[in-house]
Parts: C-alpha cells; structure tokens; sequence
C-alpha cells in the first residue's frame, strides 16, 4: 500500500475519532441541560448497556471496513477482517434472539453479551433469581444456543421500567 493511501486512512481515522468526540460531548451536554432545567432524563440500565454495545460494534465495524477497503481481496489482512466482521453479525443476531427468548420467559428486560462462543454474560431486569428461574434461561440458552458446557453468567440488575 502507499504512503498515500496510508495517510488518507489514518486522516479518515482521525476524523471519525473527532466526529465521534463531537458527538458525545453534544449529546452529554444535552442530558445534562435536560435534567438541569428540571426535565426528567431516566437512564435505564438496559437502555444504556444497548446504547453503548452498538456504539462500539459501530466502531468496529467502520475499523474493519478501513481494513477490507485497505487490503487487496486475496489478502490474510482482508480475509480476517472479512471473517471478523461476519463472525460479529451472527454474535449480534445469537444476543437479539437470546434477548427475546429470556424476554418471552417473562421478564420485562434482559441483555446479552457473547464475549466468544462458549462465554454468555445474561443480565435480567430482576432483583432476585430463583432456582428455577435460572434452570428455565439455562434451558432455554441450551436449546436455542446449543451451549451445554460453556461458562454462562446470569446476573440480575433491578432497573425499575
């Protein structure tokens, strides 16, 4: 790659790392002139946790567009930002469907994060667990997920909706 290409991708880096700095900075100030004119701001924790998983799988993403654009097809680089960014949409779609199933269990909202395929982080909008609540989302993880033997954390966070 030449020194030009190299500098124009680093510029366009940059440049979304400002935008992305703008952008927070604004929308911080937002909220806090909202709840400072005596606006009621409720931060939810589910709503939050979302907010920031896709802020930063955004971020990935555009890294591994710059690296797929970057590299020519056939090479290691392209290929492994190509499978990277697959294997990030399908985790994406296994949390959206993890969500709605502990949803469907009957709690009024979940999050899910797959760190890697064997590592599931479940965080339910409850202030307690029961054993059998836990056994119905371990079921439930094992027939939509196919996980028998992976490390699955369930933590409940009580978040009034």
């Amino acid at each position: 790659m030449s020194n030009t290409k190299k500098i124009a991708l680093m510029s366009t880096l940059v440049l979304l790392l400002a935008v992305t700095a703008v952008f927070n900075f604004v929308l911080a100030g937002t909220r806090g002139s909202a709840a400072a004119d005596g606006g009621s701001v409720e931060v939810n924790y589910f709503t939050s946790y979302r907010a920031e998983r896709s802020s930063k799988r955004s971020e990935e993403f555009v890294q591994l567009d710059s690296v797929i654009s970057a590299y020519a097809a056939g090479s290691e680089e392209h290929a492994a930002a190509v499978a990277r960014k697959a294997e990030l949409v399908e985790i994406m779609e296994d949390e959206l469907v993890l969500e709605s199933v502990i949803k469907a269990i009957g709690f009024s909202d979940v999050a899910v994060s797959i760190g890697d395929r064997e590592n599931i982080n479940i965080f339910i909008n409850s202030s307690e667990l029961t054993a059998e609540t836990v056994t119905k989302i371990y079921y439930a993880i094992e027939v939509e997920h196919n996980i028998r033997n992976g490390n699955v954390i369930i933590m409940p966070v009580y978040a009034e909706s």
